[in-house]
């Protein structure tokens, strides 16, 4: 039997309801949204739109990669721009891959650009995947949780483009669990590919802001080394030694960040980011649910709300 799951301090703690929007909006559970207009990174593409102009690009992205309604992808492919390879994080290039299904590389239908999976047993691009590389660039919707994998897809993507003295533009976005932090701590003795760094749960940063910590705070391993010096460029300003393709700067990397954005403004996700997070009070319950994975609780896959609900066939009908 399922049993639905009360969640008190994501639903009733609202002091009014909500006013009705379109798209896949996120509510606070406390307070009130900030109501300036914000941007994505990706969404302020005509401002860097010259940076990638006659280089040869790698873009680490999947279905949330959004410039307005269309692709990132799709949207530099028709401005002709020189895309080498595309890279794909689980669920796929597309999104419509389940949660940990295997995914091959293969030439993606609409545009013939090739595209390498980096969930499974390989996780991170390799020198002869970057070897007609320019820049890479990474555009994924974050949900703000430690054992969503993208954040451990982007630590990954990070090394190797340090690794490969590659420029590295992460296109920023709002966090939908970004307006708190909690949990535990993660113990790097249990370090896997569902938790990778010493950070809480919920963590609450942005994708971007995290990258910057995992790259200030040194937990990535260069070479093998922790001893570097990562040079994060100022976006909006001059920086020719930015795309110094001649690489006398061997690790750099851009953050383009989300425009009058807080970790209390008002967002509409377009897209669900993965299969089983439908909505925000999914999204919401997440962080905390996801644990019944690691029991013989079923936490609602396959229902029309997962991790809203959990359930066991053994659990009294009332």
């Amino acid at each position: 039997m399922m049993a639905c799951l009360a969640l008190c301090t994501v639903v009733h703690a609202q002091k009014k309801k909500p006013a009705k929007a379109t798209g896949y909006t996120m509510y606070p559970p406390l307070g009130t949204w900030d109501e300036k207009e914000m941007r994505t990174g990706a969404d302020r593409l005509s401002e860097f739109l010259p940076l990638l102009k006659n280089k040869k690009l790698a873009v680490f992205a999947n279905h949330t990669s959004l410039v307005g309604t269309q692709n990132l992808v799709d949207t530099l492919h028709k401005l002709g721009m020189k895309i080498s390879v595309v890279f794909g994080p689980e669920h796929g290039f597309r999104g419509t891959a389940d949660a940990g299904e295997k995914i091959s590389n293969y030439k993606d239908e609409k545009t013939g650009i090739p595209v390498v999976s980096l969930y499974g047993a390989k996780r991170r691009p390799s020198k002869e995947d970057l070897k007609d590389v320019d820049i890479m660039l990474f555009d994924i919707q974050d949900v703000g949780t430690r054992f969503y994998t993208y954040i451990s897809s982007l630590e990954e993507y990070m090394i190797a483009a340090f690794e490969n003295h590659k420029p590295l533009i992460i296109l920023d976005r709002p966090n939908p669990n970004g307006f708190y932090v909690d949990g535990p701590v993660l113990d790097t003795a249990f370090r896997s590919f569902v938790g990778m760094q010493p950070v809480p749960i919920v963590y609450g940063m942005t994708i971007g802001e995290y990258a910057q910590m995992i790259a200030g705070e040194k937990w990535l391993k260069i070479n093998g080394s922790s001893t570097y010096n990562i040079r994060v460029y100022k976006y909006g300003v001059e920086n020719p030694e930015f795309m110094d393709l001649k690489k006398t700067v061997p690790y750099r990397m851009q953050i383009i960040a989300c425009e009058k954005y807080t970790h209390n403004s008002k967002y509409v996700l377009p897209v669900k980011p993965s299969p089983n997070l439908p909505d925000i009070q999914s999204i919401y319950a997440y962080p905390s649910t996801c644990f019944f994975e690691g029991t013989v609780l079923s936490e609602g896959r396959g229902t029309p709300m997962p991790f809203r609900i959990f359930g066991h066939p053994s659990l009294p009908s009332t």
